[in-house]
């Protein structure tokens, strides 16, 4: 049975799914949310997921929300991309949380704030302080990989799908690989992966779409 992933392509969290089902070799298929236009929001949608947030995922009758928790399911379903042994699961899930709170929930807010919120609306001093804390978020990720290719164990893992949820986008929030060289080769690494495809190649919807 065909995984669906209810998604659209401007969003890194729905991304930490898709692209962890794409590498891992499961078959699903992208199902198109109009988050600009309110489907969120709409009584339909949130029969499928209460907090009225992409992604949701229906494999069966087994439906999730959450990116990491379908990045644990995938990696449990598969056998891929989560580790090789409890101790490291245990540092997968460490870098799941840290990304949630230090990282994409930084990165995720101030990239609306800076492409998606009408400009007459963006705040100077918001973005300012968020970039100032991905700042620091970016510090400890390029710190960590100086001394290793992959966040856990010696091989691509969720933790690094996690991590790079947001990193792929090219609109501005804050973030230039030109400044931060490990997590440039990192980025690289990941891309190089057989099957890899860029966020707004994996699923519908971007701005270009929109145009």
């Amino acid at each position: 049975m065909t995984i669906k992933l209810y998604c659209f392509g401007e969003s890194g969290n729905s991304y930490k799914a898709a692209i962890a089902l794409e590498l891992s070799g499961l078959e699903w298929e992208p199902i198109y949310v109009d988050f600009f236009n309110g489907e969120c929001r709409t009584p339909e949608f949130r029969k499928l997921n209460p907090m009225g947030e992409v992604p949701v995922m229906i494999d069966g009758d087994v439906t999730l929300t959450q990116s990491g928790v379908m990045q644990d399911y995938i990696s449990s379903k598969t056998g891929k991309l989560g580790g090789t042994s409890a101790a490291e699961r245990r540092e997968i899930l460490r870098w799941q949380f840290w990304d949630n709170h230090k990282l994409s929930g930084q990165a995720g807010t101030t990239r609306f704030l800076m492409n998606f919120l009408p400009e007459e609306k963006r705040s100077a001093e918001v973005i300012a302080f968020m970039q100032g804390r991905l700042k620091a978020a970016y510090k400890v990720l390029d710190s960590e990989l100086a001394q290793r290719d992959w966040l856990v164990g010696d091989k691509i893992t969720v933790a690094d799908l996690s991590c790079c949820g947001y990193l792929f986008y090219t609109e501005p929030f804050g973030f230039d690989r030109a400044d931060w060289p490990h997590i440039d080769a990192w980025l690289s690494h990941i891309s190089d992966m057989p099957g890899w495809k860029h966020p707004y190649d994996l699923m519908p919807g971007s701005p270009a779409d929109r145009a």
